[in-house]
């Protein structure tokens, strides 16, 4: 038997997560690009073989990336050198032009199996890389979650074989074409979510030789990798603060893993040292986007957290209020997942504010009737959409909402202190994004959405009507009032 020792590193959501932050009470530094190239200069200099994967979202979720429209992440991204990453959604999110733009600029591969242009039924990106190292060749594959579809919606252009059932179609396309070739390993490099991974490889062809999942989008922090279907399945949580390794010999007569060991690996002072010149290749970054966004928007009452977008929180009742007030609707849906930091204020600086509210959209009202108000909520509320892949809302003060997840249903819903209607029409609010992909997010066909009174447009542009309300209203506040109440019997 003859093997061989690869090391393979592997970062997911890192979410334009460029700076250190200080841990509190010790003051240790964790976190942060320069500490991560760091520990990978490193193990590249430690070990032989390393490979260095991103499972997508790389762009978005700081201000220097949203500012440079992922520019300055693909930048920093070319000095890390990972040698294959995949999509993830919000690589979609400043338009499909801007994505093939970045994807020039990389000096790494990016991969997607499975995004096509549908006219010409030819794949958008390139589907997989072959990398080739100590003579053994590895096969990189990319697949992508429906959740590409939700940004480019408007694009009738694009598509994409994007269910678990197709996606498995494209891995075994590609796994057969190669089946002749001497591949000794096969990685999946998705962006579907830690429990879709658990599916997917529930549904793949031992015959196919998969055997490795290496994903993202859903967060997931694990102790050890999920085993399904003799596929190992891991994630590496969010942001910079770690990064996944696999120790692993690969057994170039079975073309299989013959001994593997997996770890969660803090990025922190105490991992590597920091790499200079990367921070500095930062701080050039950094130092034009501060000089711009330090200006006080307006202060609140306290701080406003937002710890878990699945749950009621204070910053997001505040954002609900402010946009249901705007909008004049009965019920508000701001789509939690939108308010991109866990915490706001007292203080609030226009850098702080665009980096908690990167996503600009239309705010729009729609009247339906009590019953498809109450389907919404059945949908949105159920505890298969809290999983970290499903879409979650913060409401207005005049929405009261009980689910019971242990009988799976949705045990009351008030709005302005009376239960609801299903005879009766009401206002709801929500961005453009969510209302043309309601199917999904809200559980309600667009015909249904539109056809009792249409669509009003609200305002054009959410992130307009929450900064010039910030500005002019001071010392604002807000708690956790048990607008949205999960029972658990």
């Amino acid at each position: 038997m003859y093997t061989k020792k690869f090391t393979i590193l592997h970062s997911n959501d890192m979410h334009g997560d460029f700076l250190a932050e200080a841990v509190s009470g010790s003051g240790d530094m964790i976190g942060g690009l320069a500490l991560l190239s760091g520990y990978i200069n490193k193990v590249r200099s430690e070990e032989e073989n390393v490979i260095y994967a991103i499972a997508g979202d790389m762009v978005q979720g700081s201000l220097i990336d949203s500012e440079y429209k992922g520019v300055s992440t693909i930048e920093i991204m070319n000095y890390l050198s990972p040698d294959v990453a995949t999509l993830g959604n919000h690589e979609l999110d400043y338009g499909l032009e801007h994505l093939l733009f970045l994807e020039r600029m990389a000096n790494f591969p990016i991969v997607n199996a499975n995004l096509y242009i549908k006219k010409y039924h030819k794949r958008l990106m390139m589907p997989h890389r072959i990398i080739k190292k100590a003579g053994f060749e590895i096969l990189f594959i990319g697949i992508i979650t429906e959740k590409v579809m939700d940004s480019i919606i408007r694009d009738s252009e694009i598509g994409s074989f994007i269910s678990l059932e197709e996606a498995r179609t494209e891995v075994g396309r590609i796994c057969d074409a190669y089946r002749n070739s001497d591949i000794d390993l096969t990685i999946l490099l998705t962006h579907i979510g830690f429990e879709s991974d658990r599916e997917l490889a529930r549904m793949l062809d031992p015959a196919w030789g998969v055997d490795m999942i290496i994903g993202g989008h859903s967060h997931t922090i694990l102790d050890q990798p999920a085993q399904v279907n003799n596929i190992l399945i891991v994630q590496a949580g969010v942001g910079t603060n770690q990064i996944g390794r696999f120790d692993i010999f690969v057994d170039d007569d079975t073309n299989s893993i013959a001994k593997w060991t997996w770890r969660l690996v803090e990025i922190s002072e105490k991992s590597a040292p920091p790499d200079l010149k990367l921070l500095e290749f930062i701080d050039s970054f950094r130092e034009i986007v501060d000089r711009k966004y330090k200006t006080l928007l307006g202060k609140f009452a306290t701080t406003l957290t937002h710890p878990c977008r699945e749950e009621e929180t204070p910053l997001g009742n505040l954002v609900a209020d402010i946009l249901c007030e705007c909008a004049e609707c009965d019920v508000m849906l701001m789509g939690s997942g939108a308010i991109r930091s866990k915490e706001l204020g007292p203080a609030v600086t226009l850098g702080d504010f665009r980096a908690c509210f990167p996503f600009d959209d239309t705010l729009k009202r729609y009247t339906i009737t009590g019953e498809q108000l109450r389907n919404i909520f059945s949908h949105i509320m159920r505890p298969e959409n809290r999983d970290g892949e499903g879409e979650c809302y913060q409401v207005n003060a005049a929405v009261r909402a009980v689910y019971d997840d242990r009988k799976k249903i949705l045990e009351s819903l008030e709005v302005s202190g009376e239960p609801v209607d299903a005879a009766r029409t009401y206002t709801i609010g929500t961005t453009a994004y969510h209302a043309d992909n309601c199917i999904k997010n809200l559980g309600l066909a667009p015909g249904d959405l539109v056809r009792l009174n249409g669509t009003k447009v609200a305002a054009t542009s959410v992130t307009g009507v929450l900064e010039e309300y910030l500005q002019s209203h001071p010392n604002l506040n807000r708690h956790n009032e048990g607008r949205l109440v999960f029972r658990a019997s």
